[in-house]
C-alpha cells in the first residue's frame, strides 16, 4: 500500500518538480538545462559499444568530491569500463566537469517514476550501480533489482535522527534497504542502524572522504594568498548555509582579537551577492575573491594575487569561487565548518583536517557525527556551542600559537590515519563487475 501511495504521489508532484526547476533556474540557470534527463531520456549520448558501464550517483558537490578518489580508482582498476556519473543539482554536475572533464559520462538521475527509471536503465545498461552516502529512492532500487543491476550503497551513513524517521515505515523501510546488493558503511554505528533497517550484506569500510587529497597547487595558492594577506590572524568560515552567515558575523563582532580577517565561503554560489550585502550592511569592508587580483581563478592567478597585498582595512574576504576550498583552508590559521550553528547537520571537516588546519565546528553535526567525534577525540577539532563560544575559542587559539600548531598537526595526523577506504571499496565493487576484457 505504501509503495502504491508513493508512486501515485510522484505522478502528482512530477509537474510541480519541473515547475520548481524553472523557478530555481531564475537564480541558477543550470536547473533549466537537461530537463529531459530527469525523465530518463539519454538523447543519443549513450555509447554504442559493449564496454561495461559503471554508474556512480553523487547528488551534489559534497558527494561528487567524496566520490572523486573512488571514481579515479575505478578508472584505473577497470580501464575497459566506462564511467557514468549522475547528479541532482547543477552544482554537482559542474563539479563533475571540473574534476573529471570528458573522462566520464554524466547526466541527471531520473525522477523516481517507474517509466523514467526504466527508460534510464534501458538506455545506459549499467553493469553496476553505486549510490553515494544516503540516497535512497524506492522505485530506483526496485527497478534495478528487476533489471538485474547490482546496486551498492557506498560510503553509507545513517544518523540517529535519520534512523528514527526511517524506522517509522517499518516493513516498507526494510524492503527498501534490503533491495541493495551490498551496503558499505562508514562506521560501525552506521552499519548497525542500516542493518536494523533491513540492509543486507553490510560491511564497514571507512569514510571515502579521508582519501580526498587536496591538490598541491591549491595548497600553494592558499599559501600565496596568506603571504599577500600578511601577518594578521585569519580564520575561514567554510560551507556556511542560509541564516548562518549572520551568526558567523556575530561571532566575528564578539572576537576580541584585533585586525583579524574572516574568509567567508558560502556553500551555495547563488548566495554570494546576498552574503556580500549582509557583510556590508554591518559596516564591514568586504572584498570578493574574484575581484582580488583580477577575476582569473586559474592556478596562475595565485602568483598574481600574491603580488597584490590585501588592503589592511578589508575585514571580510568573500570566497566567491568554486573548487578552491582547499586554498581557503591553506590561507587560514583556523577553520570553522558551516552547517553546524543551525540544525542543518554539519558539513565535512575532513578536508580542513587534511590541510593541517585546527577545526572548530558547531553543535549540530548529525550528518557527520562520527567524523566529528573522532576529530574532537584526536585533538584535531573543538566543538562550540554558539556564536559567542565560537568567538571565545577563536580568541584563545589566536592568542596561543603552540596550541594552534599542535591542533593543526593532530588534524593532519587524524586525516592520514583514517585513509584507505577507497582501496577496500574498489575490491568489493570489482567482485560485482563482469570480468575485464583486457
Amino acid at each position: 500500500m505504501l509503495r502504491a501511495i508513493y508512486r501515485a504521489l510522484w505522478w502528482l508532484i512530477a509537474p510541480l518538480a519541473v515547475l520548481r526547476l524553472l523557478i530555481r533556474s531564475r537564480r541558477e540557470r543550470g536547473y533549466r538545462e537537461h530537463i529531459g534527463e530527469r525523465f530518463g531520456h539519454a538523447r543519443g549520448r549513450v555509447p554504442d559499444d559493449s564496454a561495461p558501464l559503471i554508474w556512480v550517483h553523487a547528488v551534489s558537490v559534497g558527494e561528487t568530491r567524496a566520490a572523486e578518489p573512488l571514481i579515479t580508482a575505478l578508472m584505473k582498476a577497470r580501464p575497459d569500463a566506462r564511467l557514468l556519473v549522475t547528479h541532482m543539482t547543477p552544482n554537482g554536475r559542474a563539479t563533475s566537469v571540473q574534476l573529471f572533464g570528458d573522462r566520464v559520462l554524466r547526466c541527471y538521475i531520473p525522477y523516481d517514476l517507474p517509466r523514467a527509471v526504466r527508460r534510464f536503465l534501458r538506455a545506459w545498461r549499467p553493469s553496476l550501480g553505486i549510490i553515494m552516502e544516503t540516497e535512497v529512492w524506492p522505485t530506483l532500487i526496485d527497478e534495478c533489482r528487476v533489471a538485474d543491476v547490482p546496486l551498492v550503497l557506498t560510503n553509507a551513513r545513517m544518523s540517529a535522527r535519520s534512523f528514527k524517521r526511517a524506522a517509522r515505515f517499518g516493513s516498507a523501510a526494510r524492503e527498501v534497504f534490503g533491495g541493495f546488493t551490498r551496503v558499505l558503511a562508514q562506521s560501525p554505528s552506521d552499519a548497525e542502524r542500516l542493518t536494523a533497517l533491513g540492509a543486507r550484506n553490510v560491511a564497514v569500510l571507512g569514510n571515502l572522504k579521508f582519501d580526498m587529497a587536496t591538490p598541491p597547487e591549491l595548497v600553494a595558492r592558499g599559501r600565496a594568498w596568506r603571504e599577500a594577506i600578511g601577518a594578521r590572524p585569519v580564520w575561514v568560515a567554510a560551507s556556511t548555509r542560509e541564516g548562518e552567515e549572520a551568526l558567523v558575523l556575530d561571532a566575528f563582532a564578539a572576537l576580541a582579537t584585533e585586525d583579524a580577517l574572516l574568509i567567508l565561503v558560502p556553500r551555495h554560489p547563488q548566495r554570494f551577492d546576498e552574503v556580500a550585502m549582509l557583510a556590508e550592511r554591518r559596516g564591514l569592508r568586504c572584498v570578493r575573491r574574484s575581484a582580488w587580483g583580477g577575476a582569473a581563478l586559474a592556478a596562475a592567478a595565485a602568483a598574481q594575487v600574491a603580488k597584490e597585498p590585501l588592503p589592511g582595512d578589508v575585514t571580510v574576504l568573500l570566497g566567491d569561487s568554486m573548487g578552491e576550498l582547499g586554498a581557503y583552508y591553506a590561507a587560514s590559521d583556523v577553520a570553522f565548518i558551516g552547517g553546524s550553528l543551525l540544525p542543518l547537520g554539519g558539513q565535512n571537516l575532513i578536508e580542513a583536517c587534511a590541510v593541517g588546519v585546527p577545526v572548530l565546528i558547531g553543535p549540530h553535526v548529525f550528518n557527520f557525527a562520527q567524523a566529528t567525534a573522532d576529530a574532537v577525540a584526536a585533538g584535531a577539532a573543538v566543538q562550540v556551542d554558539d556564536p559567542r563560544d565560537l568567538a571565545r575559542v577563536l580568541g584563545e587559539l589566536f592568542a596561543d600559537k603552540p596550541r594552534r600548531v599542535a591542533m593543526g598537526a593532530a588534524a593532519a595526523a587524524f586525516a592520514a590515519r583514517h585513509r584507505g577506504a577507497t582501496s577496500r571499496t574498489v575490491a568489493v565493487l570489482e567482485a560485482l563487475l563482469p570480468p575485464s576484457v583486457a
